[in-house]
């Protein structure tokens, strides 16, 4: 299952390209360096939103795409 919606950067290590986002509900979730290139994205700052798309349910959710989120 393909999900699309917001979160908030949480952690990012420049080293790996890999973190996490907090979801509106307080869930984390991890991303790697694929998910972070997925996006075309240079830097993360923790408190940025950003637009992911996760793929799978409940503890089996990835994350595959991230980006900032605009307006």
């Amino acid at each position: 299952m393909l999900g699309r919606m917001q979160a908030t950067a949480y952690t990012y290590d420049p080293e790996t390209r890999s973190g996490s986002v907090l979801l509106d509900d307080g869930t984390p979730l991890e991303f790697d360096a694929a998910a972070f290139d997925a996006g075309g994205l240079r830097l993360l700052r923790p408190g940025q939103r950003v637009r992911i798309e996760v793929t799978g349910e409940g503890a089996g959710r990835v994350v595959t795409f991230l980006t900032l989120q605009t307006l």
